[in-house]
């Protein structure tokens, strides 16, 4: 027989549905037509995109359908399917109170931005949390979620990124330890459970229908969920009519900007870390050489600075733009820096998880890394290098967001940032700018020296 609660607030096709469910269970279900006409069009009813196949085929159901592109990942929409849900009746298990366990100490603007968040949640309300790589924006949470959890509220907290879901997870579980966390991801193991508290990515929403009474998303100008309408969509759907939406961000893109300036969203914006330290200002070295074979690296500028760094046993990520450029120069850094230990890591490498634990624990001298470290890790003690951060892949974000890896430790508040390019940008122009006018804000409201 299957437990009813695997399916309150959810959105799910028919073979999405639990196993073994009962034809009681099934006629308590709602069921919507997976496709819904809105100007003359057919639209997919988890992602809203407009179905504008030219031609259907051939579906299990013996006829000719239409099928969703956008939200296929989550598996396929067909134009004779339905969604099926059943209302979320709030039944959490019980937990100790106070249910927070979390002992330490915010900072004066970590506790006002707290209190701005618990508002929002009691209020309902839209607010974004504009904070510094840096800032303990997690530990501004805390309380929010505390009072929400004891109201006997639901709470989602979204990344577009598993890395960051993965950091967040037992952060948030050592907070709560009496509250069961769902942790959903794609590829996870775990199986689905019904929790009060769960963290999950963005596309994970698509399986969600007015679940949520406070929905909190982390990383908001990431991809995937930057720009991305349906996956917009998603968030308001999973989100319950009358529930608070917070969004979470170090690098805001100008339209989120332009909202805060004309006083459409409610902002809470935080320029100093909680050490009090500034944030590290990149310095930016024109590198024009070539390291794809060790002769001519060897004599670089680059590989010099990697050199004295492990000499000074100083860790550091070392970010390469593309997997097809990471995989060149794995070679020539296996033959360079042969007797120092390292690993390459990427979107695809099964082994990411692990590799970034190792540099973590302090097992690595370096780790070479796409922009799939750019945000939501944090190690301590470590130096930042670009290689070729003209490239097109460096947005302003993103550069923001990668020099924000060092000096985020209170215990090592300082680190080295280093642009190594071909070329100034507007990007990295744009970035090192952000990053001087934070760090002057913060010395204006006197939270830096």
């Amino acid at each position: 027989m299957t437990d009813e609660s695997l399916i309150y607030g959810r959105s799910l096709l028919k073979e999405e549905l639990p196993d073994l469910m009962n034809e009681e269970t099934f006629r308590k279900l709602t069921a919507k037509p997976a496709f819904t006409t809105v100007k003359r069009k057919s639209v997919c009813a988890r992602c809203f995109t407009a179905a504008e196949l030219t031609r259907g085929y051939p579906c299990i159901c013996g006829d000719v359908c239409i099928y969703c592109r956008e939200c296929i990942s989550m598996g396929k929409v067909r134009g004779c399917a339905k969604l099926y849900t059943l209302a979320d009746p709030r039944q959490f298990e019980p937990f100790g109170k106070p249910c927070l366990k979390w002992k330490g100490i915010l900072s004066e603007q970590q506790r006002e931005a707290s209190e701005k968040v618990v508002d929002s949640i009691r209020s309902c309300k839209e607010t974004i949390l504009w904070a510094v790589a840096g800032a303990g924006k997690t530990e501004m949470l805390f309380l929010g979620i505390q009072k929400a959890l004891e109201d006997n509220k639901r709470i989602c907290i979204a990344s577009p990124r598993v890395d960051v879901c993965l950091e967040l997870a037992p952060r948030i579980h050592a907070a709560f330890p009496e509250v069961p966390l769902a942790v959903l991801y794609g590829g996870s193991e775990e199986r689905y459970s019904y929790t009060q508290l769960v963290i999950a990515t963005t596309h994970q929403l698509y399986r969600f229908e007015e679940a949520f009474d406070v929905l909190i998303i982390d990383e908001v100008d990431a991809f995937p969920y930057h720009l991305n309408a349906a996956l917009l969509f998603a968030a308001e759907k999973a989100r319950r009519r009358r529930s608070a939406l917070i969004y979470l961000t170090a690098t805001p893109d100008q339209k989120m900007q332009r909202r805060i300036r004309n006083g459409k969203i409610e902002a809470v914006i935080l320029p100093a870390r909680y050490h009090g330290v500034a944030l590290p200002e990149p310095r930016a070295v024109y590198h024009k050489g070539d390291i794809k074979d060790s002769k001519r690296a060897k004599a670089s500028e680059i590989i010099r600075h990697m050199q004295q760094l492990i000499r000074e046993e100083k860790r550091f990520l070392l970010f390469i733009p593309t997997i097809h450029l990471m995989e060149r120069l794995a070679p020539v850094f296996e033959e360079i820096f042969e007797a120092a230990t390292f690993e390459c890591v990427h979107s695809k490498d099964s082994r990411r998880k692990e590799k970034v634990l190792s540099m973590r624990g302090g097992q690595l001298d370096f780790l070479v890394t796409t922009t799939i470290l750019e945000r939501g890790v944090t190690f301590e003690d470590i130096d930042v290098l670009i290689w070729q951060a003209d490239h097109k892949v460096y947005t302003e974000a993103a550069l923001v967001q990668i020099a924000g890896r060092a000096g985020r430790s209170k215990d090592h508040p300082r680190g080295q940032v280093t642009f190594y390019h071909r070329g100034w940008t507007k990007a990295m122009k744009r970035a090192v700018k952000q990053i001087r006018s934070m760090n002057l804000l913060a010395r204006r409201r006197g939270l830096i020296e």
